[in-house]
């Protein structure tokens, strides 16, 4: 009988590429719930995770498609949106009695200025004690939207506005008042009209 190495197959989700089993024991070995951050090809989804040897329970969620009824006419996955998901989500999770977690973006890169950054962010300003370095956080005019508004005016002058700025312009918001949109959104859930 021939003899040869051990071959040990990987669990099915990290031969997917869904899940880093190392980063995950060391979340779930502090004890603390995970803020997860995920962004889809439409929607920035974030859920706060506590660990059960049952499974995952999702303690609180929020994801974009929601900021509608708070008033927010923009896109649904720009960093905008992103932050104000991570705005209502971390009201909510006040409003259950969660006052930390621990950032967890999966398997995506951890890029300066990221979305997943911008959640964080939304999450820390509405209470929620999250450990983040101020330099990895999108800055405060690029949160607002700043950076929508003087593409669209650049794109206007062109006349290539009206096909890419289509769905705003449906929801009755030229994307050069992005910023205006999202100070009343945030005033909104700020003032705690959230469920």
């Amino acid at each position: 009988m021939p003899k040869g190495g051990r071959f040990k197959v990987p669990f099915r989700r990290r031969r997917e590429g869904v899940t880093n089993y190392y980063k995950r024991r060391k979340m779930i070995l502090s004890g603390q719930p995970r803020f997860v951050v995920r962004i889809t090809n439409r929607y920035v989804i974030a859920q706060v995770v506590k660990a059960s040897p049952k499974g995952d329970l999702t303690l609180v969620s929020a994801h974009s498609g929601e900021l509608a009824k708070y008033g927010w006419k923009g896109g649904t996955k720009n960093t905008p949106a992103a932050y104000l998901v991570g705005l209502l989500i971390g009201l909510r999770a006040r409003n259950q009695g969660i006052s930390n977690a621990i950032l967890d973006i999966g398997l995506r890169s951890a890029s300066t200025g990221a979305r997943v950054f911008a959640t964080a962010k939304g999450a820390i300003d509405a209470g929620l004690s999250i450990s983040l370095g101020e330099n990895v956080v999108p800055d405060e005019q690029r949160i607002k939207g700043l950076h929508i508004a003087e593409y669209y005016e650049k794109l206007d002058e062109e006349g290539l506005a009206e096909g890419k700025f289509s769905k705003y312009l449906k929801r009755g918001l030229k994307p050069s008042e992005i910023c205006k949109n999202f100070e009343e959104t945030r005033k909104i859930l700020l003032q705690g009209l959230i469920n």
